[in-house]
């Protein structure tokens, strides 16, 4: 079985750091790119923040907290990534940005090397189709945010081999994470199930049922969620949800996940949820009562 020492990140937003975040501190050497040196500043100073943290709260040594921001290094060139023994993207969910993206992989990783995507939706197949390396592509997609949440899906494309397979499972129970199988069908399991609910909660605000509390705090104390559906669309990205949703109309071919008109009306005037401070909710107030707290 490949064994897996050094890991490359490609996207580094919330996905993507968190990501290189986990492989830090479990002691991995890590790469993380991206285009955007703004963002790589981001993503640095959001890792060494929640590094910090998780010393402060005694969850983490300050001698491991140390190492692990030492195994970090950012870039934005993509042939820093020739001797990662696994390349995962967490890039935007468009297939043919990841397509363009694993074209590249394959010419500049080790023949070696696995290429993983962290993609809630596409298909690992048609992604793997990209590359001369089919048998090493993968479906690794960690739920948000990776350091917190538990879960990771693990998705095999038509070729992916054993080997590959089991290397990306240990890594994920390497970073003690519970791992979920799905066959490559749009949506794999949880955004199979999840994204229609989310959708369907958009139709009951569309069509006048309930209010947004209403709906949220239905779900939230009637089924023991969390956090509400409208909620949850907000802190993912609506811009996210729709094009899960268009992914799952157009690979399974059903007309049951066609995207709600509010989501697609929402994200047409660039209420993406609280990314961008306004989503079904608003949370500009909120952000700005914060920064003044700061200050």
């Amino acid at each position: 079985m490949t064994e897996i020492k050094a890991v490359g990140v490609v996207g580094s937003g919330q996905m993507g750091s968190g990501i290189a975040q986990l492989a830090a501190v479990h002691g991995l050497d890590v790469w993380l790119l991206d285009t955007d040196p703004a963002a790589l500043s981001r993503a640095t100073k959001s890792i060494t923040s929640n590094i910090h943290r998780l010393i402060s709260k005694g969850q983490l040594s300050q001698a491991a907290g140390n190492d692990a921001l030492g195994h970090l290094r950012c870039s934005s060139n993509l042939e820093e990534l020739r001797m990662a023994d696994i390349v995962i993207e967490a890039i935007v969910e468009s297939e043919d940005a990841k397509k363009t993206l694993f074209l590249e992989l394959d010419r500049i990783a080790k023949s070696s090397a696995i290429l993983a995507s962290n993609t809630s939706s596409i298909s690992i197949t048609r992604l793997a189709s990209a590359t001369s390396r089919p048998r090493q592509v993968i479906g690794m997609h960690f739920m948000n945010p990776p350091p917190i949440m538990k879960l990771v899906e693990i998705v095999r494309g038509a070729d992916t081999s054993d080997n590959t397979f089991y290397a990306t499972k240990a890594l994920a129970e390497r970073f003690g994470k519970t791992v979920i199988c799905s066959q490559d069908f749009s949506g794999f399991v949880v955004n199979r199930i999840l994204m229609p609910m989310i959708n369907e909660a958009f139709y009951a605000l569309y069509t006048g049922v309930a209010t947004k509390e209403d709906i949220d705090t239905g779900m939230k104390l009637g089924t023991n969620h969390p956090m509400g559906p409208l909620q949850l669309a907000d802190f993912i990205g609506l811009d996210v949800c729709l094009s899960i949703m268009k992914v799952l109309q157009t690979g399974l071919g059903d007309n049951k996940y066609a995207p709600c008109p509010l989501l697609v009306q929402f994200v047409d005037a660039g209420r993406l949820g609280r990314k961008r401070g306004i989503g079904v909710y608003d949370y500009r107030a909120a952000e700005q009562v914060k920064r003044s707290a700061r200050l």
